[in-house]
């Protein structure tokens, strides 16, 4: 990672405010909510955060940003997952660069300075039922009305459809053409009737959504870029989508090594057992790997090179990762590496 003076200054500068600003309250809403943005404490400390640029420094200082490199912007996510703050953001991330390269002035003037200040977060509508994320297989049908479009469906799995203020929604507006040219994109207004949304809990006991649109009118100004040419924007998106920091990672393994030099088994630290060494050993070694890879997509963006392939490998690798190193903390912690956060007997904090 290469940073300039200027840029060092500003992730010194960043890393002073986590140290100051992150509270247990915090870090706990933030874990609950997945760190995602929209608990209360998470909202107050981004726009906080946000107000010196550093939610979307790369970019133009016009909406908000301070036209720095991609990799400062990686940098900085990286410490905000380290800190475990809110760092999963739909708008600020993807939907909001896909509107500074594609979208209309009016909608840049519109959605850009509140998605960099943390005023508003969007919620991604991608998977539908029966067609998961395959994005050729969508059936949620906009039919353009001329200066509106009446959209009718479903979505499922829209996971902060419930705590989101605008839907980042790819719907089929071309039901024969050719299948990259189906699909258009549009920011919708969560409070626009005909949307109802309905909670899903999962096993984990996390919130995600369906939401279903019925007639749901929708202003043409509100399309993103051109009809139909959805589907090419949305690939450009998920290569920001799938750059996945990993400091969250890193400080858990950090963690889950000082336990193996507190926690004893017969009578001995579990940090001096050579298989477990060995294997922690090993997981460093991959945590390695994903910076090389983290970093080297930032530069390549800035090199405006596109990293669609690279992020994508980054994205694979490290949620392989993530399960090698959960199997390694449960056999490290044993029976009680079970517990969930609310219990205090749960070995590091239940994470």
């Amino acid at each position: 990672m290469f940073l300039n003076d200027q840029e060092q200054q500003i992730l010194n500068e960043v890393k002073q405010f986590l140290d100051d600003e992150v509270s247990s309250e915090l870090v706990e809403e933030s874990l609950d909510n997945e760190l995602l943005y929209g608990g209360q404490l998470g909202r107050k400390f981004i726009r906080k955060f946000a107000r010196q640029g550093w939610l979307v420094p790369t970019w133009p200082r016009e909406y908000g940003g301070l036209e720095c490199s991609q990799v400062l912007a990686a940098a900085i996510r990286h410490e905000m997952a380290y800190a475990r703050v809110p760092m999963t953001f739909a708008g600020a991330f993807q939907g909001g660069p896909t509107i500074l390269n594609y979208g209309s002035d009016e909608m840049k003037e519109e959605f850009l300075p509140g998605l960099a200040s943390g005023e508003i977060e969007f919620a991604l509508g991608y998977s539908e039922p029966g067609a998961g994320s395959d994005l050729m297989g969508l059936k949620m049908l906009a039919e353009d009305r001329g200066d509106h479009f009446l959209i009718n469906g479903q979505k499922i799995f829209t996971t902060q459809a419930h705590i989101g203020d605008y839907h980042w929604l790819a719907v089929r507006t071309n039901p024969e053409g050719p299948k990259s040219e189906r699909l258009s994109l549009f920011v919708v207004d969560f409070d626009t009737p005909g949307i109802t949304v309905n909670p899903m809990i999962t096993m984990a006991g996390t919130q995600t959504n369906t939401v279903f649109y019925d007639n749901v009118r929708v202003d043409r100004k509100y399309l993103v870029g051109e009809k139909n040419k959805g589907y090419h924007y949305i690939l450009s998106a998920l290569e920001h989508e799938r750059t996945f920091p990993y400091g969250h990672y890193l400080r858990f393994f950090e963690e889950l090594v000082e336990y193996t030099k507190s926690a004893t088994r017969n009578g001995r630290p579990l940090a001096s057992d050579p298989l477990i060494r060995q294997r922690l050993a090993g997981h460093e070694t991959e945590l390695e790997v994903i910076r090389h890879l983290y970093y080297n997509i930032a530069s390549l963006m800035d090199e405006g090179r596109s990293p669609a392939y690279e992020a994508s490998m980054e994205k694979l690798f490290l949620c392989e990762f993530e399960q090698r190193l959960a199997e390694t903390a449960m056999e490290i912690l044993g029976h009680l590496g079970q517990l969930t956060m609310d219990d205090a007997a749960a070995p590091l904090g239940g994470l």
